[in-house]
């Protein structure tokens, strides 16, 4: 079974909303809204991202939150390293079958070819920006 982790498109949602705003205060329950999730979910998404540099949030009855430097010098690297969603792949926990050559080195094996895979994602997503995604998305709106 494949468990499905959101945390990453989360906070891009997130930060693509506070980029189509550059510059405005938007509330979080406008951000839940538009992702459509529970909001103390994407309430811990936004403390993420204000960790990280990326939102300026404030709190209270008022509280809003805008991105804290221009979309276009956010990566959607620094996004998902403040996320902090899991690697892209991890090796299972079963239990090796000492019979069996595969499953005594898959292990082993596979931790360079995952390593080597999640450097390749990692350095596609620091090439874009918030800024391209944020374009992709109005050129969709108008389409």
């Amino acid at each position: 079974m494949s468990l499905k982790n959101v945390q990453f498109t989360v906070a891009a949602h997130i930060a693509a909303v506070l980029g189509d705003h550059y510059g405005e205060d938007v509330t979080s329950a406008r951000l839940a809204g538009s992702v459509n999730a529970e909001p103390t979910f994407v309430r811990r998404s936004v403390a993420k991202l204000s960790k990280a540099g990326i939102v300026v949030a404030t709190r209270g009855k008022h509280g809003a939150c805008r991105l804290a430097r221009p979309p276009e010098e956010i990566s959607l690297l620094d996004i998902y390293r403040a996320s902090e969603a899991p690697a892209a792949f991890t090796i299972h926990d079963y239990p090796v079958q000492e019979v069996c050559p595969t499953s005594r080195h898959l292990k082993d094996s596979m931790t360079e070819v995952l390593e080597d895979a999640q450097s390749g994602f990692e350095a596609r997503l620091a090439a874009r920006s918030l800024a391209g995604l944020v374009d992709r998305i109005r050129c969709r709106e108008a389409q």
